[in-house]
């Protein structure tokens, strides 16, 4: 008798600006999502979504109260407001928790120029206001707040994510 649990894994639709946390083809979890106002693509310096399989490297934020703002993935001590948004208007907003990735794919989304966790791209929260289901982030995959931390509790780092146009 095998013990052990299904894997699950991320799934990312670029194309329908969905994500599905999938555990043997059954949806478990669906959310919208927002990748790059830039679309897909690898580069550094890009802005762009990188596509490929990559693995959860680090999950940050455990704990923090919703609306903690990350810079560096680092809490700032700052809670999210719109009074805050006010007085940093230049900010992208990092916010509840981050689920930082790194490509599987060496030459596609790993090492030199296209790798995925030297890019600093994260899953993460984003401001109430944000439209989700339409591209626009720099690069990263924004995610509703209430989102990202239920996604955040059901993930364990090394979950592996498949991000597909």
């Amino acid at each position: 008798m095998n013990d052990t649990m299904p894997e699950k894994i991320i799934h990312i639709s670029i194309e329908k600006q969905r994500l599905q946390l999938l555990q043997d083809g059954t949806a478990l979890l669906e959310y919208p999502v927002s990748t790059a106002a830039n679309g897909p693509g690898e580069q550094r310096g890009s802005n762009c979504t990188p596509r490929g399989w990559h693995i959860i490297r680090a999950k940050v934020g455990a704990g923090c109260a919703p609306d903690t703002v990350f810079i560096k993935r680092r809490p700032t001590g700052e809670i999210y407001s719109p009074g805050l948004r006010a007085q940093f208007p230049d900010r992208d907003w990092i916010l509840t928790r981050i689920l930082w990735l790194s490509g599987l794919e060496v030459g596609k989304n790993r090492l030199g120029n296209v790798d995925t966790l030297r890019r600093y791209i994260y899953l993460h929260g984003t401001p109430d206001d944000v439209r989700m289901g339409v591209p626009g982030s720099h690069g990263c995959v924004r995610m509703r707040n209430a989102n990202i931390m239920e996604l955040f509790d059901n993930v364990a780092a090394g979950t592996k994510v498949l991000i597909e146009e």
